[in-house]
């Protein structure tokens, strides 16, 4: 699963608000993921293609009904670049603060 489609998928607050809705609720049928959204259900389905290509639903069709429900580990990825990136500049803040509290002494 790309970085890049992850954080694309993450980009748009309609697939955030479908993805934390089911962090709270871990298997919905398209309908009731797709009922409190301000969006037409064609595009809830546009939407679901995306988080999908991503990595970060799965869905499971029975009989007529479409169940959704977030992908194990999908987030793993970006989890762990978030985690160097914030030790990286958290290093370098570190150093910065060391130099400031020395120029002060001086």
């Amino acid at each position: 699963m790309p970085l890049d489609q992850t954080y694309a998928a993450l980009s748009d607050p309609s697939r955030r608000a479908m993805l934390q809705r089911l962090a709270q609720t871990p298997e919905l049928s398209v309908s009731d993921l797709a009922a409190p959204l301000p969006i037409a259900l064609p595009t809830v389905m546009k939407h679901l293609d995306v988080l999908s290509r991503a990595g970060l639903i799965q869905r499971q069709k029975t009989g007529r009904t479409v169940m959704v429900s977030l992908a194990p580990h999908a987030m793993d990825e970006a989890r762990a670049w978030l985690e160097r990136t914030a030790n990286f500049w958290s290093e370098r803040i570190d150093r910065l603060a060391t130099i400031v509290e020395e120029q002060e002494k001086r």
